[in-house]
């Protein structure tokens, strides 16, 4: 009778044990396949192009490919979406920008970057507020005169709520009265497209997306939010020679980061985080962010964290300050710039 019940406890401890064997292999042996990168924004924006640049470093470490893929759409909602929806085994990953930080704000979704597990905070980029290059006018002080007197006429290319374009407006807003027309647009890719085409006044854009075609005359540079002239595009003045008051803002820009399910085994996020920091800290990838007018930040763990509500704080208050959205931070528990949730 004892060996006999000895015998039947043996049997579930048997396959339990050939269980966590089977789950330690499997970790072991990641990644045994291909892996999935979706990319929240669509082709030719900051998001795709970072995304698209880094990932050959990532394979190399990893092993494997990373198949990219653009799910636009909803301010970044639909990527995001999509890759929460997947299995948590670090095989879908989620090449995101600053806009997540803003769903609950803004009422887009009941989630951000707190429900995922942060792989690592790429870099940020600076912000240009560009125009076609047959903008008549050369600075943004000229535009500002020409919408004070003719409100509601311009138009303003966007890239939904919450996004850089209506962020930076939002900005505007809060120290001056900027009354202008959105038109939206899929991401900075399909935005700058319709700029060229002369079908939108002006775009706020990240310079890693417009610097080239600033540089090379197709369009021009209005301001770049920053209070000093930048050496990525000399002659375009600093947003403060035109709105002085926006330098409590300051510095402030859109960062990209990569992202996997909370629930994703730990050993498998450090193997990602570990490629991905070597592969950021690549001297070819370092060049690309300098050359897009980037700045690397190689953040993971508790210094991603830090950033991301650092972020958070700086542009929900002064969106909320502004009168663009009209849930106060606060009763999200976004503590003001300087202050610590309790």
């Amino acid at each position: 009778m004892f060996h006999s019940v000895l015998k039947t406890l043996a049997i579930p401890m048997a396959a339990t044990l050939s269980t966590m064997a089977m789950s330690s292999q499997a970790l072991a042996e990641y990644p045994e396949r291909n892996i999935t990168g979706t990319i929240q924004w669509g082709a030719g924006g900051a998001t795709d192009n970072v995304a698209r640049s880094l990932t050959p470093h990532v394979e190399e470490e990893l092993g494997t490919s990373v198949i990219l893929t653009n799910r636009p759409g909803g301010t970044g909602v639909i990527g995001m979406n999509y890759v929460m929806t997947q299995r948590p085994d670090g095989y879908s990953l989620l090449y995101g920008a600053e806009n997540p930080q803003l769903y609950r704000l803004m009422g887009l979704a009941d989630f951000g970057y707190d429900d995922m597990h942060t792989i690592n905070i790429i870099g940020q980029g600076l912000v240009v507020i560009a125009a076609p290059a047959d903008s008549p006018f050369d600075n943004l002080s000229e535009l500002l005169e020409y919408a004070h007197e003719h409100p509601g006429e311009l138009r303003m290319g966007g890239t939904g709520a919450g996004g850089l374009p209506s962020t930076v407006h939002a900005m505007i807003n809060s120290v001056d009265d900027l009354d202008v027309r959105t038109v939206t647009f899929g991401g900075d890719g399909p935005g700058i497209t319709a700029m060229l085409g002369d079908h939108i006044d002006f775009m706020p854009l990240s310079l890693a997306a417009a610097g080239e075609q600033i540089r090379s005359g197709k369009m021009k540079g209005l301001a770049v939010l920053t209070s000093e002239e930048i050496e990525a595009l000399p002659g375009v003045p600093p947003i403060t020679e035109a709105l002085p008051d926006i330098d409590a803002f300051l510095p402030w820009g859109p960062f990209w980061g990569v992202f996997v399910r909370e629930e994703t085994p730990d050993e498998v996020k450090q193997q990602l985080e570990d490629a991905y920091r070597n592969a950021v800290d690549n001297e070819q990838f370092q060049t690309f962010l300098d050359n897009f007018g980037a700045e690397p930040l190689n953040l993971s763990g508790e210094e991603a964290q830090q950033y991301l509500d650092n972020w958070q704080s700086v542009t929900g208050w002064s969106m909320f300050e502004a009168g663009s959205v009209e849930v106060s931070p606060e009763e999200l528990g976004i503590p003001r710039p300087g202050k610590s949730a309790e």
